[in-house]
């Protein structure tokens, strides 16, 4: 078995583990911290939102030796506008330049022509206008709102509401980030961003109802133990799960790497840089979340429970009793561990009691 292999069997058997409920505060800030960089680089520098949302025109010109650079101070001069030019591989050139008119489009066509030294008649001009850049943005926001409305709904009806809200607050955590750096890089906002952020985001759904999944089965009938608190138990369910997510994660962020870091920046292909950027940030994002905010997050609601309460009371109270008896794990009786949290949850330290893969409520 791989060392990875090793350690993730070693996870989920409670033979080893990080407190991350413990230690949650620490996140929490890192995470506040993370988000106000990207609002205020949201704020600061804005989007550089595309021309399917602010509308103007896209002039694709046959081959040609002028440089991207040298167009982009032509087509700048011509329109008056700033223009983004790509190289095309077959060595066309793609301009974009917003805020155009037809009747702008014609002269900034004509002008292009003569600069470029190449026949107006073989420059193809494409107009977007400002009224279907709305409807597309506006549709982008309404396919949004109602994904986050059925992720709620969803995981309220198979869960509790207390992991509704708290996917909803990952969620919300991921789209600020991958927004606020989508500010700071300056890269262009396209249709392919909001398919980038609308795919991450069902990514980071799926790993925090992984986590979810383990979490809810990991506490039937917790209140009927005195052994372990709510947070135990979610703790253990982090990391028996969390090789799992660190594997999904760095296998889907591989290619979408090899998209930005090789497509969009070695080869030029600039087109790619909007939706693979998305997925990039949006990916590491939401395996961050899942473990470091999700999680931590349903169960200090859950805490804030009557039963909750009474239950980590009972507990550490029956922790400070076996303390001052100088009592060990191993020297507890059987009947501490019959109808328990699954066996190993991880409480900040090496555990392994008997009566391993036991289900709570169950004998």
């Amino acid at each position: 078995m791989s060392r990875l292999g090793n350690l993730g069997a070693r996870l989920y058997r409670g033979e080893v583990g990080y407190d991350f409920i413990g230690k949650r505060r620490i996140w929490y800030g890192v995470s506040v911290l993370i988000t106000i960089t990207a609002v205020l680089g949201l704020v600061v520098s804005g989007l550089n939102m595309g021309i399917e949302f602010k509308g103007g025109a896209v002039f694709t010109t046959p081959k040609t030796s002028v440089s991207v650079s040298e167009a982009e101070d032509l087509a700048s001069e011509a329109s008056g506008h700033q223009a983004i030019v790509q190289k095309l591989g077959n060595g066309a050139l793609r301009i974009q330049i917003t805020e155009v008119d037809t009747q702008k489009s014609d002269e900034i066509q004509d002008k292009l022509a003569k600069d470029l030294d190449v026949p107006r008649e073989k420059i193809a001009a494409d107009l977007v206008g400002p009224s279907w850049g709305e409807q597309i943005a506006n549709k982008a926001w309404t396919g949004l709102g109602v994904f986050m409305i059925l992720v709620v709904i969803y995981l309220a009806i198979a869960f509790e509401w207390r992991m509704a809200v708290a996917a909803l607050v990952a969620l919300i955590h991921d789209i600020t980030i991958t927004v606020g750096v989508y500010a700071l890089v300056g890269f262009e906002v396209t249709p392919g961003t909001v398919i980038g952020l609308l795919t991450i985001l069902g990514y980071s759904l799926y790993d925090t109802v992984v986590v979810f999944d383990s979490l809810k089965e990991g506490t039937k009938g917790i209140t009927k133990q005195t052994r372990w608190t709510y947070s135990d138990v979610a703790n253990r369910s982090i990391n028996s799960t969390l090789v799992r997510s660190i594997n999904t994660t760095v296998v889907a962020l591989l290619p979408v790497a090899g998209l930005l870091f090789i497509g969009g920046g070695v080869l030029g292909a600039g087109m790619l840089n909007d939706i693979s950027l998305a997925l990039f940030v949006g990916l590491a994002a939401g395996a961050y979340s899942s473990i470091f905010i999700a999680t931590p997050l349903v169960a200090d609601l859950k805490e804030r429970e009557p039963q909750m309460k009474a239950l980590k009371k009972r507990v550490l109270a029956k922790r400070a009793a076996a303390a001052a008896k100088g009592e060990t794990e191993d020297d507890r009786g059987e009947d501490d561990y019959e109808d328990a949290a699954p066996a190993g949850a991880v409480v900040g330290q090496r555990q392994q009691p008997r009566g391993h893969g036991r289900t709570p409520g169950k004998r």
